[in-house]
């Protein structure tokens, strides 16, 4: 199988075996590794890290089966995603590779071809494997794909109300009462129940949840009516025009009013308090999916040796900086939640403060079913700095990539690295500033220190590792694609090619 990405980019396994300094240069042998029976992975869309009941960080927000989740097994509390978006993050999960590698780099970068699916590998160990929910990786299409025995999805990113499966090929249409969330978990809860206590499976749950436009159940409207949350302390600079002392860049402040804005969210006066609401009555179908499948495990006897995982595809702003939604390098957008359950192998109530990403999902996977990694995945398994195991050589930094789109030009490419205390952001095709923040003693991102001499050495030595992460790993090249069409998120260049 070809694992990589398009011919320019020329991945083969020989060239992805890097010398990564800030990683671990060896895989756990897979026998060593304690295997799950069955694993069911959950995935959301646009559900940022902080926003669980258990985090603190909305007062009146309840999640009770997340908060379960984290109180029986880990919580893994600096997870992050290396492109916030929902393709690139999806492709990233299921390939194990950079998005400058699989070459999907945002909403409607196609498909490549010859991308391996970690459930491919799986299926080859005996494992049955099914996926329910959202695909959207690089095209709309609903089509059944590599890995999965079952498959049941819908196009692009479906309906909240009445969707149309593809379920194996076969389209089938449901009536406007029929909520999405719930559908989804209740075909995967029918699926597990056909498969023998002895027959190893995996579960791929995708939730259209909680993406914009939002809509809860109808059973969850109106349950936190009224509801408003704290502004963030960098809601108003772009506004009074403190930013400029503050050092933020010239795109932040113009992008306050656009489809990404406070100002102009979705191109629409929107009341920021109102769309929140709306977002985590949402949010309650996602966690009442995640108690369905808890609750099911335990009825039947099988929670011991199963492992969950549950995730957000990427973060989500809510007015830090003035802005919404995601795709720039700020923690509410490029972090996650990030929560495991396996009894038998997981100490319960954890929380790991080990830097993970969405890289380190197909690996962790492959280990807890006793699956060798192949040699060119780039990230590692969980496993390993799970239950107090000392972090050792684990990675000291994180990588972050996004690039421009035509769709929604305001915000320009970025690349990022952040360790357990700094971030550096370095934008790319734009005449404005870098970032640099000290997130110990400035974890709003208020502060850029981007000028400041005291770190002059420090934002040397972070650049360095951008570029000795993007060379050998083929990413010095920009991805580009043919676009001919209206860019339908530029409000000020509206019918212009």
């Amino acid at each position: 199988m070809y694992h990589g990405s398009k011919a320019t980019v020329c991945l083969t396994i020989g060239s992805l075996l890097f010398s990564w300094a800030n990683v671990l240069t060896a895989k756990t042998p897979a026998q060593e590794l304690a295997s799950a029976k069955r694993i069911i992975f959950i995935l959301s869309d646009d559900h940022r890290y902080d926003y669980m009941g258990f985090m603190g960080k909305v007062s009146w927000l309840e999640t009770p089966n997340m908060d379960r989740l984290a109180r029986e097994g880990a919580h893994l509390e600096n997870a992050y995603v290396t492109t916030s978006l929902c393709s690139p993050s999806r492709a990233t999960i299921l390939t194990g590779l950079y998005a400058h590698q699989h070459t999907i780099v945002d909403n409607q970068a196609p498909n490549p071809g010859g991308l391996t699916y970690f459930p491919q590998y799986l299926q080859e160990a005996g494992y049955q494997t099914a996926f329910f929910g959202k695909w959207h990786m690089g095209d709309h299409s609903d089509a059944p794909q590599p890995g999965f025995n079952h498959w049941e999805s819908f196009k692009g990113q479906g309906n909240y109300y009445a969707p149309a499966l593809n379920i194996n090929g076969e389209r089938t249409q449901y009536s406007e009462d029929v909520y999405t969330t719930d559908l989804l978990t209740e075909h995967a809860l029918e699926w597990m129940k056909t498969q023998g206590s002895e027959q190893p499976y995996f579960v791929y749950l995708s939730h259209k949840s909680v993406h914009a436009k939002f809509a809860p159940a109808k059973r969850h409207k109106g349950h936190y009516a009224g509801k408003k949350i704290e502004l963030p302390a960098t809601f108003e600079q772009t506004k009074t025009n403190a930013y400029k002392k503050l050092l933020w860049p010239e795109w932040v402040k113009q992008q306050r009013h656009s489809w990404h804005g406070v100002d102009y969210m979705y191109h629409r006066k929107l009341d920021l308090h109102e769309q929140v609401v709306n977002y985590c009555e949402t949010l309650l179908g996602v966690d009442e999916s995640i108690g369905a499948v808890l609750d099911y495990l335990d009825e039947s006897g099988l929670a011991e040796d199963t492992l969950i995982i549950y995730m957000g595809d990427n973060g989500f702003s809510w007015g830090e900086h003035g802005l919404i939604d995601k795709r720039h390098f700020y923690e509410e957008s490029g972090k996650v939640p990030l929560l495991m359950r396996h009894p038998k192998s997981i100490q319960a109530g954890q929380t790991i403060k080990a830097i993970v990403n969405n890289t380190d999902i197909a690996p962790t996977v492959l280990s807890y079913a006793g699956i060798q990694s192949p040699d060119y995945f780039v990230g590692h398994s969980i496993q390993q700095v799970t239950n107090g195991k000392p972090a050792g050589d684990w990675r000291r930094h994180i990588f972050y990539e996004y690039y421009w789109e035509y769709d929604f030009p305001m915000t320009p490419t970025t690349f990022g690295v952040r360790d357990d205390r700094y971030k550096y952001i370095r934008y790319h095709g734009i005449w404005d500033r870098n970032e640099f923040y000290d997130l110990q003693e400035d974890p709003a991102e208020m502060h850029n220190l981007i000028e400041s001499p005291e770190h002059q050495e420090r934002i040397k030595t972070m650049i360095r590792k951008l570029y000795d992460w993007l060379e050998p790993s083929d990413g010095m090249q920009i991805p580009l694609k043919r676009t001919i069409k209206h860019r339908w998120g530029d409000y000020r260049h509206q019918k212009q090619h």
